[in-house]
Formats: structure tokens, C-alpha cells, sequence
């Protein structure tokens, strides 16, 4: 009962609230795309991301601007556009290009932020843009709002474009080959994974994010089989393992991204195991 009642009290807070919502609807977006990341071979693209708007972040930090999400967010889209663009036509090939500016994006950033830092807690502030330790418990309200509204125009094109983004998961050649406009559709992705990556940076931290995109898909994909069925249980997984990364690491006071990523783990582990035993009884 001592735990109910804590969990009860904090829940008096408006931090505590914005940061189930945030983090329900974070985790429900990463869900929907990372099923089509997966399957597509593209989980990478997460990491290399990420490390781009570490890179924008520092900038933004840089230039004191109250909300970086104003230069994180188009920085990141257009890292994921010229990822996209990074294919068999070009001298660089899209695995090198990635290295090149996630690495990049990653050192520049950390020297940016140590040369030009207007911050006294330089480690402090790496680790907690790395591994968001306690952003998800920071945000205000413009912050919420923003984030609510961004996850609700990723869930919306999703669902809009479900038998486009389908259809080029699966034969993107016969996509193009019905008239599918395979090349835009991707695009879309990349937009939407962009700004999945830099919404989920507040709730695990950059180095994390893969984490929160990769490890539902791949734990619903041990049981289910059909899209539709492994997009539902992703989502499902993701929303209670974030969650329940939130509750605990408020009560624990353990870093939320990593309880988060802990969780999810565990869960993957849980759903591995029941998926040898329904092979080997079938």
C-alpha cells in the first residue's frame, strides 16, 4: 500500500502527468514506425539520427534558444532526407554516409558544447541529453503541447498511408511497379522517424532511442506473424513498458530512459521464450 499511496501522491504533480502522456504517446509512435523499420532493414537509421540532433541540440544550446526543438527538429528531417537520398547512385553509399554523420554530428556536438558551453555542468549536461536522465520529468507545457501534437500527426499519417507504408515494407519493386510512388512514401518515413527520434531524445535520451523503436517490433515478431497483428502488440508492448519505466524509475529514482530500455529487455526475453515454446508445440 506504501507504494500505491507514493505513486498516488506524485501523481498530484503536473510533471508526473505530462510525462505518462508525453512518454504513452511517444512510445505508442515508436511502435507504429518500428515495425516498418525492422522489416525494412533500416533500424540503424535510429542511431545515426539520434547523433544528429545530439549535434543540433548542442548548437541549440549554444545559442541559448529557449526551444530547441525550433532547430532540432528541421536539422534531423533533413539528416534523414539526405540519408534517404544516400543510395545506390551515389560514391558514398548509405551505410558509410550514415557513419559519417552520426559520427560526425556526435563529436562536433560534444566539442561544440565543451568550446562555446554557457554551462557549468558540461558532463551533467551531456549525460542527460545522452541518456535522458531526467528530461521527460522537465518538460512544460510547451513542451507537452508540441509533443502531443507532433505524435498525433505521426499516428495520423501512419494510419492514413497504412497500405502505402505496407505495401513498399514488403516489395517495394512491385510497389513501384502498381504505380506506388515508392521513393515519396519513404520519404515520409524518414520525415516521420526523424521527428519520432527527436520526440523520444526526452524520453530515453539520444543514445537510447534505437532501443524504443527496435525492441517492441522485435519482441511482438516472436509470436505474431501477419503486419497488422505485430503493429498492435509493438504498440501495446511500448505503452506499458514506458510506462512502467516511468512509474519505477519515479519511485526507485533511477534514470527513466534506462529503466525504460531495462524493461522493454526483459519483456523481449519474456516474449523470445514463449516464442520457441509455441514453435516447438506446434
Amino acid at each position: 500500500m506504501d507504494i500505491f499511496d507514493t505513486l498516488a501522491y506524485y501523481l498530484h504533480f503536473k510533471f508526473v502527468i505530462y510525462a505518462l502522456v508525453v512518454g504513452t504517446l511517444i512510445a505508442l509512435c515508436s511502435s507504429l514506425l518500428g515495425v516498418t523499420l525492422v522489416l525494412k532493414r533500416f533500424s540503424f537509421i535510429g542511431d545515426g539520427l539520434s547523433h544528429v540532433a545530439f549535434g543540433a541540440i548542442a548548437i541549440a544550446s549554444v545559442l541559448n534558444l529557449t526551444n530547441n526543438m525550433i532547430l532540432v527538429m528541421p536539422i534531423t528531417v533533413i539528416a534523414a532526407i539526405l540519408l534517404l537520398r544516400s543510395g545506390q547512385n551515389t560514391k558514398i553509399k548509405g551505410d558509410a554516409t550514415l557513419a559519417m554523420i552520426s559520427v560526425g554530428a556526435l563529436a562536433l556536438g560534444y566539442l561544440i558544447m565543451n568550446i562555446f558551453s554557457t554551462s557549468s555542468n558540461i558532463t551533467g549536461d551531456v549525460c542527460s541529453t545522452l541518456f535522458g536522465s531526467t528530461s521527460i520529468l522537465t518538460l512544460n507545457k510547451t513542451d507537452v503541447i508540441l509533443s502531443v501534437v507532433m505524435s498525433i500527426l505521426v499516428i495520423f499519417v501512419f494510419i492514413f498511408f497504412y497500405n502505402k507504408i505496407f505495401a513498399i515494407t514488403f516489395d517495394e519493386n512491385f510497389a513501384n511497379a502498381t504505380g506506388t510512388r515508392a521513393n515519396a512514401y519513404n520519404l515520409i518515413i524518414a520525415i516521420i522517424a526523424s521527428v519520432i527520434i527527436v520526440l523520444a531524445m526526452n524520453l530515453v535520451g539520444s543514445l537510447l532511442t534505437s532501443a524504443l523503436i527496435i525492441f517492441p517490433s522485435l519482441s511482438a515478431m516472436r509470436i505474431f506473424k501477419s503486419f497488422k497483428s505485430v503493429i498492435i502488440c509493438s504498440a501495446i508492448i511500448s505503452v506499458v513498458c514506458a510506462l512502467t519505466g516511468i512509474i519505477i524509475s519515479i519511485l526507485a529514482s533511477t534514470p527513466v530512459g534506462s529503466t525504460i530500455v531495462a524493461i522493454d529487455i526483459v519483456v523481449f526475453l519474456i516474449f523470445y521464450i514463449i516464442g520457441i515454446i509455441t514453435m516447438k508445440n506446434q
